[in-house]
């Protein structure tokens, strides 16, 4: 699977973003979709996850009612909706990956497909 992330850009605190995450190669459907994002000098942390058929979602806690991760299978995309953005949101967010789709993850060593990443950065 290739992945390409596109939205992100430079918000300040309080707005919203909208990320896109486009598929191509494989069935996009077979597969869980998660994002993750890594700040300079950090580790990568997980974001959100949802299974194949968009049915099941998981957050990080510090996203959980700000964040909405979605997915339109007939248009191979997987999204994520930001809103209340906070500067600790700003960092480079990666979409991933992971078979079997059905199965929701938070590792990101359980994810075989990456995406380049795209920035965020929220002002304040």
């Amino acid at each position: 699977v290739q992945l390409v992330e596109s939205g992100g850009g430079l918000v300040q605190a309080g707005g919203s973003l909208r990320l896109s995450c486009a598929a191509s190669g494989r069935t996009f459907s077979d597969y869980a979709m998660g994002w993750f994002r890594q700040a300079p000098g950090k580790e990568r942390e997980f974001v959100a996850v949802i299974d194949w058929s968009g049915g099941n979602r998981r957050y990080v806690d510090s996203v959980k009612g700000r964040f909405t991760i979605s997915r339109d299978n007939a248009k191979n995309t997987l999204y994520l909706h930001m809103n209340s953005l906070k500067p600790e949101d700003s960092a480079v967010y990666s979409c991933a990956a992971s078979w079997p789709g059905h199965v929701l993850t938070d590792t990101s060593s359980e994810y075989h497909y990456w995406g380049q990443g795209t920035q965020v950065t929220v002002s304040s």
